[in-house]
């Protein structure tokens, strides 16, 4: 019985056992399970914290971090997966707890229980790497405020070990920012224990440490049942957040340029100060009550705008237009993008405006001073260009393509003097380098410049340097004007100085020839015309009057080319006038072998116009065509026809020489333009001839032949019916005129007054051999002597005196001879000059004598003076 008591007794005491076990193990499943339901709940509250805190700043962010929350959940599926393999391990641990339980006789050995015991010591030292791993604070504290756990994230934050924070009191390590701990219990405890959850920023201090922190906590209270016993913390430390933010504040209250935040209907979340005040706003909440379309009031400004935010990433730099509080314009720069939820919407959209309304009112004063200074440029007649230190043109002025027939875009690959003339560079060159040196700050050259048709033209220009922003050369800037014409004009005006020179010196020589030509042309008149005279001597007389004329229309044309006279237009017999013109080119024309087919024509009428000039423009035309000739044959041939055409003459002068370029037609009248060597001619003898022809009311035509050659048609109008009783050329009078001439002047007492001995006795012998008495004085004072004894009925006075510089002129002695006489009816003067006979503009009638000239001549101009008197009784 007492073996059977003792072991009855032995096995309750060992049912006691497994009985005190299987407690203690129910007791630490319940453990568990809640440790691990604790667990997964704050990692999933931790999640949703995070991702509903964290989503909106990383969807503003400039970079994609929305893998982010991704990353938590795969976070949260390993922690699954870890504490699966620690719930095996339980199980484990359970089973064998069971096995011991079944086995009651046998007692565990200690191996099994050093078994038991390091399982949990594993579990547990998982869960606490767990925690561990954790970067945000995990606190479990009783109500009274002592830590009962804690992970290393606390510790490393109050600096201190776990056994120096377990079991303590939460205000031994940290206080609220206003530096009073007792006061962040009390505060968070009510409402935690109401709602059993509370969520919030906190700001605390560390003990004994002066900087402020920032927490975002989630606490959860702790059951045992229904009752609180505890509560656990997740705290995330977001102190360098707060910072960033409150710098973000800082900046987007201090910026100058405007920054808005709007929804997608337009309303303004947020707009900064410098926004308001650039609007003229008082502050920005009256600016708020606006919406961002009455800030911009352009509808398709704001379409466009809305546009392009909801297709680009970001829109920089698009220039919108606002309208200020006080209705003005402002012209701003606008960089803008868009926050879009996690389906793509469009949740808002944020901007920054920078105010460039000065800046676009400096950019027009600046285009409109630029656009001023370009159509002065371009109004310039000057061609303006710069070049680089190497010689490459930078800028070029529209005008080249009028002075040098350039595009503008055609001189950019073109180099300073490239073409230049080889003679005019080497000093264009070297003026350049010194002005690029700085040894000069202003200089002047003139070169020749081959334009794009070849042409040189004469460039003047005018040369300074361009400096740079810091007063360094940078290049050079050149104005240059184009002064060919101006050149050609010089060189017309030196030619001209050189013909009028010419010009005086053979007035002068042709005065003094004319007097001379004039004894030998009476001498020789008289000579032939007197009786008893042999047919050989008369022959030979007439030869040396012939050629006396010659060399007087010689003189006459020199004197006309010097000093061109006024025309004395009269009607003239072309056919004449083209017999004298051969006569003056005849030696020139035998002597180059140019044989000349004229064939006058019967039955032509007459033009008006001045017999010299006439004769000078086919002197012109039959000259150029004998050196045509001479240009391409040793002889040659030139044809003169005349012809009828309406109520016109034309008179062709056609050769065969070398003829006319088709380039040199349009240019062929044009002054000092010859298609002649260089000294074969001045280039005037066309333009002259251009001019006469047109003073005569007709023109030249020119054409090259198909043959060879070159022919000129002249086209004068044809003298009106009623001025057929006009008095032909005085040259070419007949004898019944000369004849009427001697009959009024017979009888005519005449006062000759000439310094030449010669002129003196031709006009005494000649004038007395037709029936007039004639006296003669040397000077001024023997001809007031001679009318102080008797009266004359005309009297004839050079106008060219010498006097040997003292007396009276020959028109003042002419005066004092008619204010001298003792008749009643003065007598009729008639001057004679070896110059041009010239209208001196009184508007009356003066008679005037041109040297040399014949009897004939002076019987002519006598009677003329004496017509419209009654003849003297003597």
């Amino acid at each position: 019985m007492k073996k059977g008591a003792s072991d009855a007794s032995k096995r309750s005491s060992t049912t006691a056992g497994r009985t005190a076990v299987s407690d203690r193990l129910a007791q630490f499943e319940r453990r568990q399970s809640e440790l691990w339901r604790l667990t997964f709940f704050l990692l999933l509250v931790l999640s949703i914290v995070f991702a509903v805190v964290s989503w909106d700043t990383i969807r503003s962010l400039a970079h994609r971090f929305e893998a982010l929350p991704i990353g938590l959940v795969l976070l949260v599926v390993l922690f699954g997966l870890y504490a699966w393999k620690r719930t095996q391990e339980i199980s484990e641990l359970r089973g064998l707890v069971r096995g011991i339980e079944q086995r009651d006789t046998i007692a565990p050995s200690e191996k099994q229980l050093d078994q038991l015991f390091d399982v949990i010591s594993r579990s547990q030292q998982g869960y606490r790497d767990l925690i561990d791993s954790f970067d945000d604070i995990l606190l479990a504290v009783s109500l009274d405020g002592q830590i009962r756990a804690a992970n290393r994230s606390f510790a490393d934050l109050v600096g201190a070990a776990f056994p120096q924070i377990i079991g303590h009191s939460l205000s031994e390590f940290i206080e609220e920012g206003t530096g009073d701990g007792g006061e962040l219990a009390k505060s968070a405890m009510p409402r935690v224990l109401e709602r059993r959850v509370w969520t919030g920023i906190v700001q605390v201090r560390l003990k004994g440490r002066n900087p402020i922190y920032y927490f975002d906590c989630v606490a959860h209270a702790m059951l045992r049942g229904n009752d609180v016993h505890g509560v656990t913390i997740l705290a995330r430390d977001i102190t360098a957040l707060r910072k960033n933010e409150a710098r973000f504040t800082e900046l987007f209250e201090s910026l100058q340029e405007g920054i808005y935040i709007a929804t997608p209907d337009d309303r303004l979340i947020d707009v900064n100060p410098a926004l308001a005040r650039m609007l003229g706003y008082e502050s920005k909440e009256e600016l708020m009550s606006r919406s961002f379309a009455d800030l911009l009031p352009d509808e398709a400004q704001r379409r466009a705008l809305r546009e392009q935010m909801d297709n680009q990433p970001m829109v920089q730099g698009r220039e919108i237009t606002l309208t200020r509080k006080d209705g003005h314009p402002l012209v701003c720069l606008n960089t803008a993008g868009a926050v879009r939820d996690t389906s793509g919407r469009v949740v808002r959209y944020y901007g920054a405006l920078m105010d460039i309304t000065e800046r676009r009112e400096m950019e027009r004063r600046l285009y409109q001073q630029q656009e001023f200074a370009r159509r002065l440029i371009d109004s310039f007649p000057d061609l303006i260009f710069v070049v680089d230190t190497a010689g490459h043109y930078t800028y070029v002025s529209p005008r080249v393509k009028d002075i040098l027939g350039y595009e503008t875009d055609e001189t950019q690959t073109m180099e300073l003097g490239g073409r230049t003339h080889l003679e005019d560079r080497p000093a264009l060159l070297a003026l350049f380098t010194e002005l690029v040196a700085g040894r000069q700050t202003f200089a002047s050259l003139e070169s020749r410049v081959r334009n794009k048709q070849g042409e040189w033209r004469r460039l003047r220009c005018h040369f300074s340097p361009l400096f740079n922003e810091i007063g360094k050369i940078d290049g050079v800037v050149v104005s240059a004007r184009d002064v060919t014409e101006l050149k050609r004009l010089e060189e017309q005006l030196i030619q001209s100085e050189k013909l009028a020179a010419m010009g005086q010196m053979l007035a002068g020589v042709a005065h003094e020839l004319n007097n001379p030509l004039t004894a030998i042309l009476g001498v020789t008149e008289l000579l032939r015309d007197s009786e008893g005279v042999q047919e050989n001597t008369k022959r030979q007389l007439e030869l040396t009057h012939r050629q006396a004329r010659r060399a007087a229309r010689i003189v006459q044309n020199l004197l006309e080319f010097s000093r061109p006279a006024a025309p004395q237009k009269r009607a003239v017999d072309v056919n004449s006038l083209i017999e004298r013109t051969l006569q003056l080119q005849d030696h020139s024309l035998r002597r180059n072998n140019v044989n000349v087919d004229f064939q006058p024509q019967s039955d032509l009428p007459m033009v008006i116009g001045d017999a010299n000039q006439l004769i000078q423009v086919f002197l012109n035309l039959i000259s150029n065509a004998e050196h045509a000739i001479r240009e391409v044959r040793e002889t040659g041939r030139v044809q003169i026809r005349i012809g009828h055409i309406g109520a016109h003459l034309s008179v062709t002068v056609q050769d065969d020489g070398v003829g006319i370029s088709p380039e040199a037609l349009p240019k062929l009248f044009d002054p000092f333009y010859t298609t002649k060597r260089p000294g074969g001619g001045t280039g005037l003898g066309l333009s002259i001839c251009m001019s006469i022809v047109r003073e005569h009311g007709g023109s030249i035509d020119v054409e090259t032949l198909p043959a060879g050659g070159s022919a000129f048609t002249v086209y004068l109008p044809v003298a009106p019916p009623e001025s057929s009783d006009v008095a032909l050329d005085s040259g070419m009078l007949s004898a019944e005129m000369v004849s009427r001439a001697e009959d009024i002047l017979r009888g005519r007492s005449v006062l000759v007054l000439d310094d030449e001995e010669s002129i003196r006795m031709l006009l005494e012998e000649g004038l007395s051999a037709h029936g007039m008495r004639v006296d003669c004085a040397a000077n001024s004072r023997e001809a007031l002597e001679l009318v102080s004894h008797r009266p004359y009925d005309l009297a004839l006075c050079d106008v060219n005196l010498s006097n040997g510089g003292q007396g009276p002129s020959g028109r003042e002695a002419a005066l004092q001879i008619v204010a001298s006489s003792r008749s009643a009816t003065k007598p009729e003067v008639v001057f004679m000059t070896g110059d041009l006979v010239e209208d001196d503009g009184s508007g009356g009638h003066i008679h005037q004598l041109q040297k040399p000239f014949r009897i004939s001549d002076v019987l002519n101009a006598l009677r003329e003076a004496l017509s419209p008197r009654p003849v003297k009784k003597s």
